[in-house]
């Protein structure tokens, strides 16, 4: 049936007392009033289940190396134990280890080590990136200070940090502050470094447009400078945990303060123990937290990346 409109003629004929109606011809198997509203419908309905959908995806692809990865590893250690290359007692296998693992992790006095662990490399980190910061923030404005430590400044960062250890000791005795003396000096110079190197790069157009507006100073540095150097100063940060943690783990090792059970600590007690399944859990526990930190410094670098273009959303 055809539908009927109002004719614009019929405004002007109302006088007359006669109303004219236009006939419109209506498409077969079109409802112009209801479609609109179903589609939009559906396409509520369906969009969260994109993402999900999209979610999975992108987790299972971002998985799937990393456990094949895994499962290569473990293959290639229960080859090895088969061979007997090592006695059991000197190198386990990955089912006793992984066993005893999980007897480890659910104990209290374990989650205890932990934690002391990453109150410790948090703390030790924190400070190297304040002391970092302003160290590279100065010497990128002031050409003589540049001159006069940028080189010791890449020299501390490439000298191994357990060389640091006996002067720490000899400083600091066994304590706590001897610890963080090395993780500070072992991560510093790479933040440094790392803002040295964003700020380097800045582009000089940018500069220009910079003054331009009348930036100056600090303020130059807050919404100019330093936005601008964080790809690669993230970089830097990423560099000075891997030298903090690995400064920390060496520290736990060689400095035990007393009553500190730390993770070190624990591993160096499995070892006096001659228990190698022990040794290997707490190494597995190192490098799963390695892992996990790396996982949230690659999340803080990819959304950069996004907000700059440099990748796909």
């Amino acid at each position: 049936m055809p539908i009927k409109y109002p004719s614009a003629r019929a405004g002007l004929e109302g006088a007359g007392g006669e109303n004219t109606v236009a006939e419109v011809p209506e498409k077969v198997g079109v409802d112009p009033q209801g479609r609109d509203e179903v589609s939009g419908l559906d396409a509520l309905e369906l969009a969260p289940r994109t993402e999900q959908d999209n979610l999975g995806k992108r987790i299972w692809r971002s998985a799937w190396p990393k456990l094949l990865a895994i499962a290569i590893v473990v293959l290639i250690w229960q080859i090895v134990v088969w061979s007997k290359w090592k006695p059991d007692y000197v190198l386990p296998g990955p089912g006793t280890v992984f066993s005893d693992l999980g007897d480890v992790i659910t104990t209290g006095d374990f989650w205890d080590g932990v934690r002391l662990t990453l109150i410790r490399a948090l703390t030790g980190f924190a400070l190297a990136v304040a002391i970092g910061t302003l160290v590279g923030a100065a010497v990128s404005r002031f050409a003589p200070l540049r001159a006069a430590i940028g080189s010791l400044i890449t020299g501390l960062q490439t000298m191994p940090s357990i060389m640091w250890f006996p002067l720490a000791i000899l400083l600091f005795q066994i304590s706590e502050s001897a610890i963080m003396f090395v993780v500070i000096i072992g991560a510093a110079p790479s933040v440094a470094n790392g803002l040295i190197s964003g700020i380097d790069y800045v582009p000089r157009t940018w500069l220009r447009v910079g003054q331009v507006l009348g930036m100056k100073g600090l303020a130059k540095y807050r919404h100019l400078i330093l936005p601008a150097s964080l790809p690669s100063f993230i970089s830097g940060l990423k560099q000075g945990w891997a030298f903090s943690w690995r400064s920390l783990m060496a520290g736990e090792l060689l400095v035990i303060v007393p009553g500190a059970l730390s993770i070190g600590v624990r591993m160096q007690q499995a070892r006096d123990l001659s228990d190698s399944s022990l040794v290997i859990c707490y190494i597995i526990v190192v490098l799963v937290i390695g892992i996990l930190i790396d996982v949230l410094f690659n999340a803080a670098d990819n959304a950069l990346r996004k907000r700059w273009g440099l990748t796909g959303s």
